[in-house]
């Protein structure tokens, strides 16, 4: 190797407050943070999950009474704070199905590429984004 070529900066110790600012990570990288994200939040929300569930089946009152909590609110919280945790459920679901197939997609045709990661990254992201926004909208009464 010559000495004109130029060489590639080595990271051995890495810095979180000067190296991870500048640090572009790839989609597939956005998808793979956020997968886990998404599973962390359907977890700890699970309660909230049956809680609802459990509310909007049990009988007529009780899912009128469900009904009013994401218009009037419960308790201290308002209404519309409670949408808003509906909304990242409803995220967190549809981003977690649709990394599961990707993921599921890829392990079963071993469709292992950098090209393939990229575009099926993007597919995710928008398709989860997507939705969230459409449902999103149904959930604040747009349509």
């Amino acid at each position: 190797m010559t000495e004109l070529a130029r060489k590639r900066p080595e990271f051995r110790n890495i810095n979180a407050l000067t190296d991870l600012p500048t640090y572009r990570l790839p989609p597939a990288g956005w998808v793979s943070i956020l997968h886990r994200v998404s599973g962390a939040l359907m977890f700890v929300l699970m309660p909230f999950i049956i809680w609802m569930f459990d509310n909007s089946i049990t009988s007529e009152y009780s899912y009128a009474k469900f009904t009013s909590i994401f218009t009037l609110g419960c308790a201290f919280v308002p209404g519309w704070m409670m949408k808003l945790v509906a909304l990242a459920l409803i995220w967190a679901y549809l981003h977690h199905f649709i990394a599961g197939l990707r993921h599921l997609y890829m392990d079963v045709n071993h469709a292992v590429s950098k090209e393939f990661g990229k575009s099926s990254a993007l597919v995710t992201l928008s398709l989860s984004i997507g939705l969230t926004v459409v449902l999103g909208a149904k959930l604040f009464g747009l349509y």
